[in-house]
């Protein structure tokens, strides 16, 4: 399977120590890497389908400390659909004049929706798939951009559908909160203050938050695994949509209910 990194914050806030674990775990999953920034309602988005142990894209993201208030970074293990850049998580799309960044987690066996609007897969996974049809019955779904709790609602309605096909968990951002499903394995935290230290599960690294954040500053950070090893975090319940905005947690919603 893949991993997911996300990132919420209530301020610009770099997500370099977060993406150094996460691309530790690249020996096993070397079929792509991808990491996308939102800032403001425009987008840094990097992929590679060289693993991130070994590419110079990876290396960049680890050195360049790009600051954003919502993040979403993948390292791919393939299921389905060959080794390709266009198979990279994660995957970019435009609705309602925002862009909408989508990675995923799993392997959905069969999951073959009708897509007849905007929204086509470029290349062949069921990943990109199952967003394209996301995209394609929220934009059925309303006219103009809506409220979050809004697209948390009809969010909660759509994915059962893919669910019953695998294993689906996902992160999904359109710059103003981010949204984590999760079916199988994806475990979050919040940092606030007091800030304390943390060390890398995998990887000798360590950090001291409270050098490098204000006493307002508020992150959360959800991942597949645990990402650091003295850190208080939890997982997400199967079959629960999770919404974050400001670094806080701020819904959790069983889906298909």
């Amino acid at each position: 399977m893949c991993q997911l990194l996300g990132m919420n914050a209530n301020t610009p806030t770099d997500v370099c120590f977060s993406f150094t674990g996460l691309a530790t775990r690249a020996d096993e999953h070397r079929d792509g890497f991808g990491i996308a920034f939102f800032e403001d309602k425009g987008l840094r988005h990097f992929v590679d389908h060289h693993g991130a142990r070994h590419s110079p894209v990876a290396e960049l993201v680890k050195r360049y400390p790009i600051r954003s208030d919502n993040v979403i970074a993948h390292i791919r293990k393939a299921t389905q659909g060959r080794v390709a850049l266009e198979n990279t998580h994660p995957f970019v799309r435009e609705l309602w004049g925002r862009y909408w960044v989508f990675a995923h987690n799993g392997d959905l066996k069969g999951f073959m929706p009708r897509l007849h609007g905007a929204f086509r897969p470029v290349g062949d996974t069921d990943s990109e798939r199952a967003f394209c049809w996301l995209m394609q019955e929220l934009a059925k779904a309303h006219a103009a951009v809506p409220s979050v709790a809004e697209l948390t609602h009809t969010l909660c309605e759509l994915l059962p559908r893919p669910a019953a096909h695998g294993s689906f968990n996902l992160l999904l951002s359109n710059g103003q909160a981010l949204w984590a499903h999760g079916t199988t394995r994806l475990h979050w935290i919040v940092r606030q203050h007091p800030f304390g230290s943390a060390r890398l599960a995998d990887e000798d690294l360590s950090v001291d938050f409270a050098t490098q954040t204000a006493a307002s500053d508020r992150v959360a950070v959800i991942a597949t695994e645990p990402l650091t090893l003295d850190e208080p975090w939890l997982a997400v319940a199967p079959g629960v949509l999770q919404v974050f905005e400001g670094g806080r947690l701020s819904g959790s919603v069983p889906t298909g209910g």
